[in-house]
């Protein structure tokens, strides 16, 4: 109904609200508290039920909002930073978090690169009370594989994120308003360029170590090629020396699905009240994802062909446990990202190929000095380990040093994050012998 009717009759959303419009909802999304609950919450009857209106328009961090543990370093030497696909920044801000003690040398320096829809906060910190879990708790932290104790770990939010760092949400200086759509192309390597300002912020001479799966993966290798001299050691989890047609068909269908979200507006929502922005579009793109991160045998396992309600099965919109599964992660995401951001980084991630502008794969992997860990999880369809197979030849072939380490899992592609004990004891001993 909206946008449509706003756009007809020239009305602001504020009024179409107070009039007594709502939304089209466009999914049939079951909301619930969290992932043990999904067979039991929500209606089951045969209609398509609806988002719950109260989701925001875009779940971007803004200026203004609690910082949490963010820490902002400011891009602002009065020179443009200048990115690969031909646009330009004059004001940059990146958000990042900390965790442990730098060593005086430097020498104990690990950052991590997150991955699509992550951000800065890679754990919770045992001296800041109330510190929410991270994405990676189980991995970082006093004592655990990633020992904070031992090792100085950073994270920042990516360039064109929505958790601090610029991106399309950020105010563009030029208009006073969001840059929505209009933010500039960005891929990988503007990613690590910007993070190696961020790095110099730090005095950080050179990581022990630079870590990362999926679309961390991607900016760890580049981080190999384009600064050699400033990494010990790489560690790139279910990832590829470039993006796959498989996966860039994929991504094509998730962005396409945001696109199609009338509400999405040509990226221009921000101005939307809560239920009028384009969650559809955005949870339906997150939900296709979760299909392709996780596995057929972890879905038959977990929820096999249950229903919500036995009693209802043949009608249109009567619903099986793993329905209600994906339409959870679509709407937990909507929370806390922005679609515009979904749509840049997700274009970024289908330009990654370590040969572009280097004369092809082999020449490209050339660059790589550093020892590598590379990690393939045995289920994982949207980076098979055929691809982390290719990266260790390749390395080895150019005179390079890397070690392949394979997780037999029914995780999927989200191996390389629940698979703590495989993953983080690979990852323990590597940087072990890498520090000696």
């Amino acid at each position: 109904m909206w946008p449509g009717l706003a756009r007809a009759t020239k009305c602001p959303p504020e009024q179409l609200q107070k009039l007594g419009a709502r939304p089209l909802h466009r999914s049939s999304l079951i909301a619930t508290n969290s992932e043990d609950n999904l067979e039991s919450a929500g209606s089951t009857h045969a209609r398509a039920n609806r988002y719950f209106n109260d989701l925001p328009a875009s779940g971007a961090w803004k200026d203004g909002d609690p910082p949490g543990e963010r820490r902002f370093f400011r891009w602002d030497t009065g020179r443009p930073f200048l990115l690969e696909a031909g646009g330009s920044l004059n004001e940059l801000v990146v958000a990042y978090e900390t965790w442990g003690e730098l060593t005086p040398d430097t020498s104990n320096a690990v950052l991590i690169c997150h991955a699509l829809t992550g951000d800065s906060h890679v754990c919770s910190s045992a001296d800041r009370p109330g510190s929410p879990d991270g994405w990676w708790e189980e991995m970082v932290g006093p004592g655990k594989f990633l020992d904070t104790e031992r090792y100085f770990v950073v994270c920042s939010n990516v360039l064109g994120g929505c958790q601090g760092t610029t991106g399309p949400a950020s105010v563009n200086p030029d208009k006073s308003r969001p840059w929505g759509a209009g933010f500039p192309a960005v891929t990988i390597r503007d990613m690590v360029r910007i993070q190696k300002r961020l790095t110099d912020h730090l005095g950080v001479r050179q990581w022990l170590s630079v870590i990362g799966g999926s679309m961390g993966g991607m900016q760890v290798l580049e981080w190999g090629a384009m600064f050699p001299e400033r990494v010990r050691s790489l560690a790139p989890l279910a990832v590829g020396c470039s993006a796959s047609p498989w996966q860039i068909a994929w991504s094509k269908i998730g962005r396409t699905a945001i696109a199609l979200d009338p509400a999405w507006r040509g990226g221009d929502y921000y101005d939307a009240p809560p239920g009028f922005g384009p969650q559809s579009g955005l949870a339906l793109a997150r939900a296709t994802a979760q299909i392709t991160y996780r596995s057929d045998p972890l879905f038959q396992d977990r929820w096999g062909r249950r229903l919500l309600d036995p009693s209802e099965e043949f009608g249109l919109w009567d619903r099986y446990s793993v329905e209600s599964y994906l339409d959870y992660h679509g709407e937990k995401l909507v929370n806390r990202f922005d679609a515009n951001s979904y749509l840049l980084l997700n274009k970024a991630m289908d330009s990654h190929d370590l040969g572009r502008g280097r004369g092809g794969l082999e020449k490209g992997v050339k660059l790589i000095s550093a020892p590598v860990l590379t990690v393939a999880i045995s289920s994982d369809v949207l980076y098979p380990p055929r691809q982390q197979r290719e990266l260790r030849d390749l390395l080895r072939a150019s005179g390079g040093e890397c070690e392949f380490v394979f997780v037999p899992s029914e995780e999927g592609h989200d191996g390389f994050l629940l698979e703590i004990d495989a993953v983080g004891g690979a990852l323990a001993d590597f940087l072990s012998r890498v520090a000696i």
